[in-house]
């Protein structure tokens, strides 16, 4: 069973709105908006506790947690074909591949 507490939680402050926001990766359009991080990180939790328990009573299956998920290390990246001349050539230089360029740089 998935638990509110897996899933992946950001909390910053909003200098426009002058509060802490938490947000929620696996839920985007949700968000909590409180006068201390701590509140709205546990506003945060007790609302997407409030979601599943909707969704299961609905029937409808949650959004696996991205820490649960198994990830296969490869990603593909389509470019343009100047901007793939560039990276192999600074890989060139640098007398790595193009793989260990892109890696480096994240």
């Amino acid at each position: 069973m998935i638990r509110a507490q897996d899933y992946t939680y950001r909390v910053f402050w909003s200098e426009e709105d002058g509060t802490y926001v938490a947000t929620v990766a696996e839920f985007p359009s949700l968000s909590n908006v409180e006068g201390s991080q701590e509140a709205a990180f546990f506003g945060m939790v007790d609302l997407v506790c409030a979601v599943l328990a909707d969704m299961q009573e609905s029937g409808e299956d949650p959004p696996l947690p991205l820490g649960s998920r198994k990830y296969s290390g490869k990603y593909a990246l389509r470019m343009s074909p100047e901007q793939h001349r560039r990276v192999a050539i600074e890989a060139a230089e640098q007398h790595v591949s193009i793989n260990q360029l892109l890696v480096s740089r994240i």
